[in-house]
């Protein structure tokens, strides 16, 4: 999937490489997201995604796809949707959920508590319980292990420098 969407994605690896280097996390990271959230924005219906049939509203925003259901992350979207405002936005809240699962399982290795919060980026940090398990409750029940795979592939052929 990565490799599919690499193309779309060169359109924001500059934006990309600021905001990861404001926020001091590697940009392949950042765009595995994009690509598992929006498929660099391919999925999205001006700017929004996931719609809820229950609520009658999209429940995500922009190409990292923030949270802005008052049910889940309640986020307000900021910036366009395939803006550095939105990016910053996105990443704040990774780098947020990484430091609470880092917080939550300080016994974990650094890699485990990466994954456990990526994992925490699908559904909230209170979902992750364990790291034999941590992409149990995530969509796909592969969240994690897929946006790693993706961002090897992202580091490997785009962010490699």
């Amino acid at each position: 999937m990565a490799k599919t969407d690499a193309k779309r994605m060169e359109r924001y690896k500059s934006m990309i490489c600021k905001v990861a280097a404001d926020f001091e996390i590697h940009p392949a990271l950042i765009a595995a997201i994009i690509s598992r959230e929006s498929r660099a924005g391919n999925t999205l219906r001006c700017g929004w995604g996931d719609w809820d049939t229950r609520r009658r509203a999209y429940n995500a925003w922009g190409l990292m796809q923030v949270d802005v259901n008052p049910e889940g992350g309640g986020h307000t979207p900021k910036g366009e949707w395939n803006s550095e405002e939105h990016l910053r936005q996105g990443t704040q809240i990774l780098v947020d959920f990484i430091d609470k699962i880092r917080t939550k399982f300080p016994r974990w290795s650094k890699e485990q508590q990466l994954k456990g919060g990526i994992a925490a980026y699908n559904i909230g940090d209170r979902k992750v319980h364990s790291y034999e398990n941590v992409d149990a409750n995530t969509t796909g029940r592969d969240y994690s292990n897929d946006v790693v795979a993706r961002a090897k592939w992202y580091k490997t052929h785009m962010f490699d420098d």
